[in-house]
């Protein structure tokens, strides 16, 4: 989210807790609304395939598609304690932070077209990969795809009643896949998702959750945790580089500065031994092996939100360092986004490229991965592969990270793990 301007006169009482943790035990309604694309009708138990249907569920963090769910959206954004810790007070500080905002961040929406694209993309890109997968893995079709955000419509308990509703689940079985659209898994964003899967999933399915009574009625569950260096993802991102790179003038090209842009996390999140800053910057060395390791580069973070440590550097202090220093030939890519929102919209295009480079026609902005073909069959590649293997999740969903001490995290990762003894591989 583009919040540029310090919090402090809101926050500055707020600590950034980090919880820390025990080891892991051992693995144990449709929507129309804004630009949201129309559901297909409901599948069932009987439809064809030998292990499907299966629902794809894309999670990510979402965004309003009207202004007027820009304090909903935030609201349920600074009550997250996953994804901005603010101490004991967060129930009362959370919701202060987000009636504050709301009307400068209603502003920004309504500079990029009156809300965010990431549902219209979600659907777009949930629904096409489904295509391929049925034509690709019969075995598990048809396949059925899902959107559930964590702060936006469809929420995650909106996404769970749909299933229910299109006959997964309460008693009749079924397949789900969490997909996460965060390539790079982090506690604050796939982590906090999976957490509020868990919840719901605990609530509406009820003792069927814990396998305590008849696992073969309930919706099996596994995960796509994290897929950083996958050829697709690299691939994707690669060629839009290049593309990019096309728009300078031959002379200029071999000194462009290529700058990854991801969301940073407070520092509090990244000590207590969060993965992600590891997992962007594997992303970064792929794509720059991929592209022959030709040019120079940093990785940068943006959209800091309150007065305490965040990861940097920051990306506009970065642009604005670098031009100071002669290199205005920059390209911006949004690493660890997979689609376009106020992130890439707003914060990138009007504050870093429009504001802080003053519009300088070198500085520039690759596309973001959208409808992008590669990108998408690279996440059907993903989920067949996941599909087949019968793995709940991978080996290192079922670390926690060493400083972590929250139950509700310990609880999703056993319960997403003890999934495994549900599923099975299929044949090659």
């Amino acid at each position: 989210m583009a919040m540029r301007s310090p919090l402090s006169h809101a926050v500055k009482r707020a600590t950034w807790k980090s919880p820390a943790t025990p080891v892991l035990s051992p693995c144990t309604q449709r929507w129309k609304r804004g630009n949201a694309t129309v559901a297909p009708p409901p599948v069932t138990q009987s439809s064809a395939g030998s292990k499907g249907p299966t629902a794809m569920v894309f999670m990510n963090m979402g965004g309003p598609s009207t202004t007027d769910e820009v304090h909903g959206f935030l609201n349920n954004l600074f009550s997250d304690a996953d994804l901005i810790p603010l101490g004991r007070l967060q129930n009362y500080i959370g919701p202060y932070i987000a009636r504050r905002r709301t009307p400068k961040i209603q502003k920004q929406y309504a500079e990029i077209g009156g809300g965010s694209p990431i549902r219209k993309w979600s659907e777009y890109q949930a629904a096409e990969m489904c295509k391929i997968l049925d034509q690709t893995s019969p075995e598990t079709a048809p396949h059925k795809p899902y959107v559930a955000f964590r702060y936006a419509n469809p929420l995650t308990e909106q996404m769970y009643q749909q299933l229910l509703a299109d006959g997964f689940g309460g008693g009749k079985g079924g397949r789900a896949v969490a997909f996460t659209q965060y390539p790079q898994y982090s506690c604050s964003t796939t982590g906090s998702s999976l957490n509020e899967l868990w919840k719901w999933r605990q609530r509406l399915e009820g003792k069927r959750a814990g396998g305590e009574v008849d696992a073969e009625g309930s919706i099996k569950w596994s995960v796509i945790d994290r897929w950083p260096t996958h050829s697709g993802l690299v691939e994707a991102f690669a060629q839009n580089i290049e593309k990019t790179l096309q728009e300078y003038p031959p002379e200029r090209r071999d000194d462009v500065v290529l700058l990854y842009s991801a969301h940073s996390l407070p520092m509090t999140v990244v000590n207590r031994g969060d993965p992600y800053p590891q997992e962007v910057a594997a992303t970064v060395h792929a794509v720059n092996q991929r592209l022959g390791m030709k040019y120079k580069y940093r990785l940068v973070w943006q959209s800091q939100v309150g007065p305490q440590p965040w990861l940097g550097a920051q990306t506009s202090d970065t642009v604005k360092n670098l031009m100071k220093k002669g290199n205005t030939d920059l390209i911006l890519i949004p690493i660890a986004f997979t689609s376009d929102h106020i992130e890439t919209l707003y914060e990138l295009d009007k504050e870093v490229i429009g504001e802080d480079a003053e519009g300088h026609e070198g500085v520039k902005r690759v596309e973001s991965l959208n409808g992008n073909p590669i990108f998408i069959q690279g996440l059907a590649d993903i989920a067949k592969a996941h599909l087949h293997s019968g793995v709940a999740c991978s080996k290192q969903m079922t670390l926690r990270c060493p400083g972590c001490v929250s139950e509700r995290c310990l609880g999703s990762k056993e319960f997403f793990a003890g999934q495994n003894q549900l599923l099975e591989p299929l044949a090659a």
